[in-house]
């Protein structure tokens, strides 16, 4: 990975332009202005940021109750800085801040099931509506 990303958790002063290019594959993704409003609203956000650009590279965020529960609704990693362990990284950031949560749920392709066991998740079945 070296030492070309950084990881934050601040997205004070965050814009736009930095969230370029995510959502790739989705029906209908988010924009870059879509984005910074997530991460904006999430209650728990990491970011891998190119230290020199100060582009983000990839970014995970949580939804919470502040007491309880935690959900995980997004992972993504731009794919040029893929199989560096950013998304490794970025798991093992967020999952020890919500340590404290007795309930931490994701819900992610049959693909990736693999990935999020190495961090203790597990399936446990699950309902959803995408649209």
């Amino acid at each position: 990975m070296g030492n070309d990303v950084r990881f934050l958790d601040d997205p004070g002063g965050l814009k736009a332009w930095q969230l370029q290019g995510f959502c790739e594959g989705w029906v209908r993704p988010l924009s870059s202005e879509e984005l910074l409003r997530v991460v904006q609203g999430s209650a728990h956000v990491v970011l891998a940021q190119d230290a020199a650009s100060g582009r983000v590279v990839g970014f995970i965020t949580a939804v919470t109750d502040r007491v309880f529960a935690a959900y995980i609704p997004l992972l993504e990693v731009l794919r040029p800085f893929r199989k560096r362990g950013i998304g490794t990284r970025l798991v093992s950031l967020m999952l020890e801040k919500l340590r404290d949560y007795r309930m931490v749920d994701l819900m992610c392709d049959e693909g990736l099931v693999g990935f999020y066991r190495r961090f203790g998740l597990r399936p446990m079945g699950g309902m959803g509506l995408r649209r």
